[in-house]
This record gives C-alpha cells, structure tokens and sequence, in this order.
C-alpha cells in the first residue's frame, strides 16, 4: 500500500537505521535477562547434588555422633563431588537439631545423624519433643552401633557394678550419674540400671558427653554409663576405671572388662545403634542416590579399620526399609519401659 507520508516527512535513512539498532539492543538485553532470571532454575533442577549438603548432627563436638559424622561426611563429600557441612546441635538432649531436620526442605540438602536416643528414647521422656520419628523422617542409612561403659573415678571404691549398687541402697536418691544430656543412651543406661537393680539414682544431664566424662573424672559425679569410642582412652591410661559393658557380648576394645548381665543384671542391654537420615517427602532416587553413597562410604576396609579400632560396630548393608523397621521395633520396645521409669526431660 503506498504511504501517505511526503518524502519530507519520512526520517533519513541514518535515523531509521539507529532506531532498528535501538529495537535490536532492546531485545537482546530483554533475552538476556530472562536467561538471567531462569538460571538459578537451571541450577536448582540439575543432577544431583549441585551445591553443599548440610549434615545436622545432635550431639556436640567429640561425641559419637561427631565422630561417625565426620568421618562419614568427608568421605561423602568425595564420593558425592559435594562438600559436606556439619552442623553440631546438642541442645535439649538432640530435640532441637532433630526438629530443624524434620523441617528442612525435602530436597538431599538437608541431612542429619540420627539414634536411639534422638529417634526412640526422645519419644518417651519429653512431653512434646517437636517431631514424629515415623511419620517426619525418611531413613537413609543404618551404620550400626556401639556398647556404653559404665565408669568411675580413679579414686573410687567400687570395682565392681555391685559396689555401687550397695552404695546406693545406702544413699537412695543421692548417688550421681552423668551424661551427655536428657534422652541420650548414657541417660537410659542409667536408668535402666536403677530399674534392674532396685536403685533411686540422681541423673545430671551436661551440655554434651565430654562434659559428662570429665564430671566422672573429676569425681564430680559418682559414675557415667558412656559410649565406648569416647571413654576408651581414658580408661586405658587410668584416667577413669571401667565397671562394665552395657552390651550382651564383651567388648573387643575392652576384652578383660566383663558385661553388666555377667556380673549379675541379668538382661541389662543397651547398645546404641545410629544412622542416617532426611525429612520425609525426600524423593525415591535422592534417597537411593544417598544410600549408596553411604554404603560405599561405610564398606570400606578404611571405615572399618578407622571406626572399629574406636569401638563401632559397623553393619552390613541393609535397604532403607530394615532402618524403619529397627526404629519401629525399639520403639515398641523402649518407650513402655522408660515411661514405666518415671524418667522426664522436660
């Protein structure tokens, strides 16, 4: 259609040349900012994983639960192509750390340590501990477990569980036991103690078990019922004199140290097992992703060369649904026998 427009009114050719310019840069930055704006999309949807894991662990630093954690993370960290963060939590005997993880985005970015003490023995003894150990966590790994010792000072009389005992028949209610806090194995094993023995011990839970170890040391408290690997250099240099072993079979790193149901209390068992874990909605292929990054970890002739000379006893690979099933069952188990104890944390 010819134009209206007289040849005076049309713009030279420079200026509609340099408006075409104009339209052209336009559209270019335009594209490039959505190509901006959709790359942390890209990001977020690439392979898994595509930035740092945090792994929460519920104890402080020097527990078992650090221990296995961060000899598992940066192991992870190489076998995934990811770094590993650890998160150290150990406030409110775990409660706090596992009721972040139960919140976390189920995305594989948010990971954490779980046990006996966080997942089952927390259940029983705090009113509200702010998660559901079935329903708000999806299992990914179990590692195994490991013994607790029951020790003294040095200076103490004792030598044997059946001292203390006596001792405390004298002194209902005032014999001390430490422990790393409320519903952790070293609180239940004293429990259970009191309850197999006919006794009225006095728990006093610390901020985390090297605290609660150095209070036996000093003779602060009158004995602690602690994980293996965190006792077990103290007790080989005299610093701390082991009474026992809370577990069914003698330890290997303490062979010459007999079982509390071999010297007389019958059926007394605790040995805490731990693993890993995520918040549930975690999709199928992270969590499978994950376990088999763990196994590999785990299998190891170094994890078992490193951890076992500590005193863990690390399992045998097993699917994510045996783990469920091991919460559920000590479940069942546990929480009667700690809510029969009157024991509470809050």
């Amino acid at each position: 259609m010819p134009s209206n427009r007289s040849p005076a009114d049309r713009p030279p050719p420079e200026a509609a040349a340099a408006a075409r310019a104009r339209r052209l840069a336009l559209g270019l930055l335009a594209a490039s900012a959505a190509g901006l704006a959709s790359a942390p999309l890209l990001a977020q949807t690439g392979p898994y994983p595509n930035r740092p894991i945090k792994l929460i662990v519920p104890l402080g630093a020097g527990s078992t639960a650090d221990i296995v954690s961060r000899y598992a993370g940066q192991e992870l960290a190489k076998v995934l192509g990811q770094s590993v963060v650890i998160e150290n939590k150990p406030a409110a005997g775990g409660t706090v750390a596992m009721g972040d993880l139960a919140r976390a985005a189920p995305d594989g970015y948010t990971i954490g340590f779980a046990s006996q003490g966080t997942l089952v023995f927390n259940q029983a003894i705090y009113s509200k501990p702010g998660y559901d150990s079935i329903k708000d966590f999806r299992p990914i790994a179990f590692v195994g477990g490991v013994s607790n010792v029951m020790i003294v000072p040095p200076a103490s009389a004792a030598k044997a569980p059946a001292d203390v005992v006596a001792e405390a028949r004298s002194k209902p209610g005032q014999l001390t036991f430490s422990s790393g806090g409320a519903g952790t194995s070293h609180h239940l094993s004293g429990v259970l103690f009191a309850r197999s023995t006919g006794t009225d011990l006095l728990h006093v839970p610390y901020k985390g078990a090297p605290q609660g170890i150095l209070a036996v040391m000093s003779g602060e408290v009158a004995m602690g019922f602690f994980n293996t690997p965190t006792v077990i250099s103290q007790i080989k240099d005299g610093k701390l004199k082991a009474l026992g072993v809370t577990s069914l079979t003698r330890s290997p790193l303490l062979p010459q140290v007999p079982t509390l149901d071999e010297q007389g209390i019958k059926g007394y068992e605790v040995n805490t097992w731990f693993g890993f874990v995520g918040p549930a909605g975690m999709p199928d292929e992270i969590v499978t992703q994950l376990h088999a990054a763990f196994t590999k970890v785990l299998t190891s002739a170094e994890a078992k060369e490193k951890l076992g000379a500590q005193g863990f006893d690390l399992a045998p690979p097993s699917p994510p649904a045996a783990f469920s099933k091991v919460i559920a069952d000590d479940l069942a188990k546990w929480v009667p026998i700690v809510k029969a104890s009157g024991a509470k944390a809050d």
